[in-house]
């Protein structure tokens, strides 16, 4: 009975519980959105600090939420101009952290992967954390790599090896170029915000450069350490006393702080022209002097990230929702405490839409500087920033940066906790008075572009044009009326072609030809295999000996392999491909008619003539350098399903195997990266049916 009673007793109080949440809810007018909760505070610990006798400083946060401990290295050098040996810091930084005069560089990074702690260093400091019960031991080794670094002249090689690679990679990158471009204008080219890095900059550094540049710059003299986790401060002050007390301090170097070259005194475009590009890269941009104790640093925030802080920005708006110009267009302000900030604006846009691109942009420009800004997006701007401002307080790192922050800039000790008040502050007359302030008028739009396609437009805006090489050395205007020979059409260049790599008579022996090209990217070897014979072709990309992916056309059918699994491509791509099928693909171009020769164009500084296979889902774009006749360059356009893709390939290096010449370099994209691909075998005339399935 009393079983019975309790079970009763259950089950109407579980209606009760339901029947009030019912009527509870019933309550809520959901016609209202929900009150905000209350504004957050926040509340940064105010770091302990103490100085070691050799200059370095060290601040100290004590969190123990979780049992963690991170160490930040700064060595705060005003900035260094290194003149005709510019990367030598770059090469400095890549050896730091990396084994020492005690441990080995294989030892160190396995006992740092044993502890799970994560420690790397750059020529301006160095970043560590662990769990705290490693915390003496991951400070130990933080400690040993800084004072003791295993500098050897085999690592400089590999190191200065890898730097000049990643140089020739960036020398056909827009964004490099277009990087490079703006510093030089923005501050001069003996400036150490402009000076730039070349293979022969970095040839003239020596291996005692960089020891030399250790041993001046990397030191405890200008030495911040912040400590932030779980630790005790009279222990940790103990660890780095043991630990960093032994760095000696070096002779003080006196370094003065160059100013900016001056903004434009006019508007106008500093274009420079790259024939290879596919899109075009715009930056509008001037010189400001902003820091961050000027009472209008948090307006100038909030600013920008209506401008173009992101998806809700004007520009974004404009040019990627309402005009589809580009995938994102943003700007940024920045504050430098010596006065040498920059705004940018950018963007990244189809050639024919360019000039359009640098009209609307401007006028979004112009409108923050002449329109009030909607209340409503004001608040929305405000919102954004501060929920972004309170989740980066979860990395130890944000924090450690603003501490630095305090000190190094001058900043009243309550600037965070007074920061989000400060950015609700910010009013529609802040705004405008901070655009006008920073968005010079005069500003410089650098470009990096295809000049054939897109200056004749850019022309028609009515903006002066200079223009610029890809090293900011002032130059002519891109001249693109070359002469074309007399009676020179599409097939006399792809017979020229056909000459310069054996003749006919040699490549009409061949019946199938296997090309296997080798590269090292993204940590991985990556092969691509290239079947041919006559009437079909295949494709097979493989990494570290697993095949990935594959492409395969034949006559009556053409698919794609990945994982197994066999995809159908559209009739219409197989037609189109169709032209390009045969031992050489250029013997097919002629035979379809429908290769057509455009005009020249330079690749890589040299003449080349552009002839054109058009097809309604993929087309090809060939170019043939004048002198030699050799293919030099390639690019693929494939439109399937609403969606475009450019694939571009660059050859050199031709070499003779069996009577033929093949490039043996192929540049190609792979992923986000560029890769270089060396031919490694070429195989005649053993193909089968087998090899195309």
């Amino acid at each position: 009975m009393k079983t019975k009673f309790n079970i009763q007793l259950k089950a109407f109080t579980f209606f009760l519980l339901v029947f009030t949440s019912l009527g509870m809810n019933a309550q809520i007018d959901r016609s209202q959105p929900p009150k905000a909760g209350p504004e957050p505070e926040i509340n940064l610990e105010v770091p302990r600090e103490f100085s070691l006798s050799n200059g370095m400083q060290v601040l100290v946060v004590e969190n123990h939420k979780l049992p963690r401990v991170s160490y930040s290295l700064r060595i705060d050098n005003k900035p260094i101009a290194t003149g005709d040996k510019a990367g030598v810091e770059s090469l400095l930084g890549s050896m730091l952290g990396n084994g020492t005069t005690t441990i080995s560089k294989d030892e160190f990074n396995e006992e740092i992967d044993f502890l799970g702690a994560n420690l790397n260093f750059g020529f301006s400091g160095g970043f560590a954390s662990s769990l705290s019960k490693y915390s003496d031991r991951i400070l130990e080794l933080m400690a040993d790599a800084a004072l003791n670094p295993l500098l050897t002249e085999e690592e400089f090689q590999k190191e200065k090896d890898k730097l000049i690679e990643t140089l020739k990679q960036n020398e056909k990158s827009t964004d490099a170029i277009s990087s490079r471009v703006r510093g030089v204008l923005a501050y001069g080219k003996n400036h150490a915000y402009g000076e730039y890095t070349t293979e022969e900059t970095i040839n003239n550094v020596t291996f005692g450069d960089v020891a030399s540049f250790y041993e001046k710059y990397f030191n405890p003299n200008n030495a911040y350490l912040v400590v932030i986790g779980d630790i005790d401060f009279d222990t940790v002050k103990t660890q780095i006393e043991n630990h960093f007390g032994k760095w000696k301090k070096s002779v003080d170097v006196s370094l003065s702080v160059q100013s900016a070259a001056p903004n434009a005194q006019y508007k106008q475009i500093n274009f420079v022209d790259y024939p290879n590009a596919t899109q075009s890269s715009i930056f509008i941009t001037n010189n400001v002097d902003l820091k961050m104790n000027d009472e209008e640093y948090h307006a100038a925030l909030i600013t920008n990230n209506i401008l173009g802080g992101g998806g809700e920005g004007y520009l974004f708006k404009n040019l990627r929702e309402d005009k589809g110009y580009t995938y994102g267009a943003y700007s940024s302000l920045g504050a430098n405490r010596y006065g040498l900030g920059r705004f940018n604006a950018s963007a990244k846009v189809r050639n024919e839409v360019t000039d359009s691109a640098v009209v609307e942009a401007l006028k979004e420009i112009k409108r923050i500087k002449t329109e009030p800004v909607d209340p409503q997006l004001l608040k929305d701007a405000k919102a954004k920033y501060v929920g972004n401002f309170i989740m980066g307080l979860e990395r130890p790192q944000t924090v450690a940066n603003y501490a630095l922050n305090i000190k190094l800039n001058n900043l009243p000790k309550d600037f965070y906790a007074t920061y989000l008040q400060k950015i609700n502050d910010v009013s529609i007359e802040d705004v405008t008075r901070v655009a006008n302030k920073y968005y010079d008028d005069n500003s410089r739009i650098v470009i990096v572009g295809k000049g054939s396609e897109v200056l004749e437009n850019l022309e028609k805006t009515g903006i002066p044009i200079k223009y610029y090489d890809k090293f900011a050395n002032e130059t002519e205007k891109p001249n693109y009326d070359v002469e074309m020979p007399e009676g020179l059409d599409a097939n006399a260049v792809l017979n020229k072609y056909i000459d310069a790599i054996g003749g006919k008579d040699k490549i009409s022996k061949i019946s199938s030809v296997i090309l296997k090209y080798e590269a090292e990217a993204m940590g991985a070897k990556v092969l691509i295999e290239e079947k041919r014979t006559s009437d079909k072709f295949a494709q097979v990309t493989s990494m570290n000996g697993s095949p990935m992916m594959s492409v395969v056309a034949k006559d009556k059918e053409m698919y794609m392999k990945q994982g197994g699994q066999k995809i159908p491509m559209p009739q219409a791509m197989l037609d189109d491909i169709k032209p390009s099928l045969g031992v050489i693909p250029e013997l097919g171009f002629m035979a379809s008619g429908k290769a057509k020769l455009i005009g020249i164009e330079k690749v890589n500084d040299k003449d080349a003539y552009k002839i054109e296979v058009p097809g309604s889902t993929m087309a090809v774009t060939s170019f043939y350098d004048v002198e030699t006749g050799l293919k030099v360059k390639e690019v693929s356009v494939i439109n399937v399903m609403g969606q475009t893709q450019t694939q571009e390939s660059e050859f050199s290096d031709y070499k003779v195997v069996e009577g033929i010449k093949f490039p043996h370099v192929k540049l190609g994209a792979l992923g986000p990266q560029k890769a270089e691909f060396k031919l490694i075998e070429v195989v005649q005339n053993t193909a089968t049916d087998a090899d195309f399935d």
